[in-house]
């Protein structure tokens, strides 16, 4: 949101110009450019180019001359030349560039494609052309709802007015050939409109509708990306990425392109690997390779037969193995090369923010009822453990009172008898 209409509005909140990819300075809209040479001046002598590129609804482009010698700027609403009638778009981009982006996508000045750029836009042309940008949404509802009816295998994805109010392009995708021919019929008598059928394919349904993709931000293809290049599954397979149809695909239901951007950085790396088709020969036994790193230079290799056991070795180390197989020499074993890359990969984090244990929600949640009946078998167990400590004490030698009773006449008898004896002895 780079203009003044679609900046904050008060607490923060977004306000949105509204104009649906017509904003009048061009910040907001979808393919913008930015003229990196508005600040240089042209040198003396030179004639300014006469070409201007102009932009209508979702990102869509044209190159138009500039034959009444206007002093056109970016974001001036135009006129301009159509069949029949005229239409109505936003000046994108003025100049040099202008003359660059011609040559880069082949068209020639003097063509038939390139057409005339009447007149800037007057008030009347801007008030027929937002009546007929609003009616765009209900008749987009509608045409679905014949499509449907007449059952055919198509999906209408946006409709088009021209500037004028005369003609509607109707944009669709379909994977077979449709016969629309009764279609149309009913189209014209609904809308009372000329009608255009235009088909698209699925990459330019998606950078036409715009979007949020899987990395968070909003599609290339609505965005900047202008070419559409074909995506293999190549592509995947030299970037070591598993061909999962639901992560490789993109809005449009076919291929991410950003598959394609790294491709050439991940085919000259591997231009230094070993073909992982070879076979390791050693005393030990023959290896074949099992995975490959190619950010660390590193490849996997097991035993026939063992099948189980990795043995982890860098790339230089298996391209001196293979010529030395290749001069019919045999290594001892994979472990001397592999000992050297042995890794401890355990890392010991600490808690130095004082977050909350990861396993946090991994245990449920004991309810009411567990808790009432753990509490329960607690005190059981704790009543009984007493009575066991109780009934495993030593017992003390306390003794009946009756007992002590019984115990005072034989200590008198056995006095008596020792007094006896004592005198006994003196006779």
């Amino acid at each position: 949101m780079g203009c003044s209409s679609c900046s904050s509005g008060k607490d923060g909140q977004p306000k949105g110009c509204k104009n649906n990819g017509t904003c009048g300075t061009d910040g907001c809209n979808k393919l913008t450019v930015f003229d990196w040479l508005s600040n240089m001046s042209l040198p003396s002598g030179a004639i300014p180019f006469s070409c201007v590129e102009i932009r209508f609804k979702n990102g869509r482009k044209s190159f138009f001359k500039n034959t009444e010698n206007l002093s056109l700027s970016i974001g001036d609403i135009v006129a301009t030349e159509a069949s029949p009638g005229h239409d109505v778009g936003i000046v994108s981009l003025t100049g040099e560039l202008v003359r660059i982006q011609m040559k880069k996508k082949k068209v020639e000045v003097d063509s038939e494609d390139v057409k005339k750029v009447y007149r800037k836009a007057s008030q009347k042309d801007i008030d027929i052309w937002q009546k007929s940008r609003d009616k765009e949404e209900a008749m987009k509802v509608r045409a679905r709802e014949i499509a449907i009816r007449l059952d055919l295998q198509m999906k209408i994805s946006d409709i088009e007015f021209q500037g004028d109010g005369s003609k509607a392009t109707f944009y669709y995708t379909a994977e077979e050939r449709v016969d629309f021919r009764q279609l149309i019929k009913e189209f014209a008598h609904e809308f009372s409109t000329r009608i255009e059928m235009r088909q698209v394919g699925f990459r330019q349904e998606a950078a036409r509708l715009g979007g949020i993709g899987s990395c968070g931000r909003e599609l290339c293809c609505s965005t900047w990306l202008t070419d559409f290049r074909s995506v293999n599954t190549s592509a995947a397979r030299y970037q070591q990425l598993s061909l999962n149809p639901q992560k490789l695909a993109g809005q449009c239901g076919k291929l991410k392109c950003c598959l394609n951007y790294e491709l050439d950085a991940y085919i000259d790396a591997l231009n230094s690997f070993p073909k992982t088709e070879i076979k390791l020969q050693t005393e030990k036994g023959v290896a074949v390779c099992q995975k490959i790193d190619i950010f660390k230079g590193v490849l996997w290799y097991a035993y026939e037969g063992e099948w189980m056991n990795w043995h982890k070795i860098s790339k230089d180390d298996v391209n001196e193995i293979i010529a030395a197989n290749n001069n019919n020499e045999k290594i001892a074993s994979l472990e001397e090369f592999a000992s050297e890359l042995l890794e401890d990969t355990k890392t010991d984090f600490e808690n130095v923010v004082g977050q909350d244990s990861l396993t946090r929600f991994d245990q449920p949640k004991r309810t009411k009822k567990r808790r009432n009946r753990n509490k329960r078998r607690n005190t059981t167990k704790n009543t009984s453990e007493k009575q066991t400590v109780v009934s495993n004490k030593p017992k003390t030698k306390t003794g009946n009172p009756e007992n002590k009773k019984r115990s005072k006449p034989n200590n008198q008898r056995n006095k008596k008898r020792r007094s006896s004896n004592r005198n006994n002895d003196k006779a």
